[in-house]
């Protein structure tokens, strides 16, 4: 009886990652992209198009990386983010790993530049990594910056609500602090 529980809880898992995954996989608003093609990608929509849906992918898998419950949540979604990938029909088949390997680099660039603590703010460092893989300027903090940043602040936010409304939040009674549960 174990077995099965485990395996139900698994499939419980990996139901709820195809679900939250589901969300990262919707298209980014056209006026982001015209606003980043008109901005970055001198006026490729497709390239700015790509870029958002990167971003907006790699934000969920970092966002369920780091504020998931259950440790197991980051490979589920990652694998689930994986199998989506694979049978996206906006990647031609012959594209599939350039698609892989151009995802990696952004989802590590957006790791390092949540994770970094010193320069500038964060939204900035943001900003400006999603304007420098789109081709656009980056090195003034100017309004470009600033919105590329807020957009990518606001698909984060995204990401971690959708997390908790598929995963659930944490529960704990009104008399026992988070720091007692480390314990």
């Amino acid at each position: 009886m174990a077995w099965f529980a485990r395996w139900r809880a698994e499939r419980d898992l990996q139901r709820k990652a195809a679900a939250f995954v589901e969300a990262l996989f919707v298209d980014p608003a056209a006026a982001d992209v015209e606003w980043l093609a008109g901005t970055a990608t001198r006026g490729d929509v497709d390239h700015a198009t790509w870029e958002l849906r990167y971003a907006r992918r790699a934000l969920g898998l970092i966002a369920a990386q780091r504020d998931a419950l259950d440790d197991r949540t980051a490979s589920i979604v990652a694998a689930a983010i994986s199998e989506a990938f694979a049978r996206d029909p906006n990647i031609a088949a012959e594209m599939r790993d350039t698609s892989d390997r151009q995802f990696n680099a952004r989802l590590s660039a957006y790791r390092d530049g949540l994770a970094a603590k010193a320069g500038a703010p964060t939204p900035i460092r943001m900003g400006q990594t999603l304007l420098a893989f789109a081709g656009g300027s980056f090195k003034a903090h100017d309004a470009n910056v600033i919105r590329a940043g807020e957009l990518l602040g606001q698909y984060l936010t995204d990401a971690n609500a959708s997390l908790r409304a598929t995963f659930g939040t944490v529960a704990l009674p009104e008399d026992v602090p988070p720091s007692a549960v480390v314990r």
